[in-house]
């Protein structure tokens, strides 16, 4: 299925299926795609599905879209293609390629996805765990406390839509923390973040939508 990954600064920070005929891109809320940015427009572009293919249109924007780092008002999508809005890039794909992306997994008040892996005791009895986790998230608050998410995938989305969204994404020097959407930023050890991704060290508190968390590593 076609879908777009959307990256700043080389860091993944979601991935979105494309599953209806529009697919709207855009600051606001409404969107299917959300990217929480002065510079992309309240209603940036929309994608659109047909018989022939996959075709993406600026609507009105007011710093423009563009496709391989030229300015498009509606222009088809080819497998690999980057369409860049502010300083976002959104690469489209056709193929598996995606398939590397975890599910967004949400980390609300009092409550653990069924996505989420199990404290890493439980992934130690299986055989194909030889190899140890490189990184976990602990929630240290409400009645999740103690439970853990792995970080095995390329992405891992956190947060509560609408709120506060965050990506952790898995690099070969490290882990990296980027702010993804909802008016409510992530707190790093008790520091609200800005735009930039930030890299993750052992023992980093990250306080989200109302839940606390511990990055750990090794």
């Amino acid at each position: 299925m076609p879908r777009m990954i959307v990256s700043i600064d080389s860091v993944v920070i979601k991935e979105v299926e494309l599953t209806k005929e529009r697919t709207t891109l855009g600051r606001r809320p409404y969107n299917d795609i959300v990217i929480d940015n002065l510079a992309v427009s309240g209603k940036h572009a929309v994608i659109h599905m047909t018989d022939d293919g996959v075709e993406i249109e600026d609507v009105g924007s007011t710093n423009g879209t563009y496709v391989n780092a030229k300015a498009v008002t509606r222009q088809e999508l080819r497998n690999g293609d980057i369409v860049e809005v502010g300083k976002y890039k959104i690469r489209f794909l056709q193929e598996a390629e995606g398939e590397n992306f975890e599910k967004t997994m949400l980390v609300k008040p009092g409550m653990v996805s069924p996505s989420m892996v199990a404290p890493r005791a439980a992934a130690a009895a299986t055989p194909q765990a030889a190899v140890p986790l490189s990184a976990v998230i602990r929630v240290m608050s409400g009645a999740a406390a103690g439970r853990e998410v792995a970080l095995l995938k390329v992405v891992t989305t956190i947060g509560k839509p609408g709120v506060a969204v965050a990506s952790i994404t898995k690099r070969h020097q490290g882990h990296v923390l980027a702010h993804v959407e909802g008016p409510d930023r992530p707190l790093l050890n008790g520091t609200p973040m800005g735009e930039a991704p930030v890299s993750l060290k052992h023992g980093d508190r990250i306080t989200l939508a109302g839940t606390e968390m511990q990055f750990e590593q090794g």
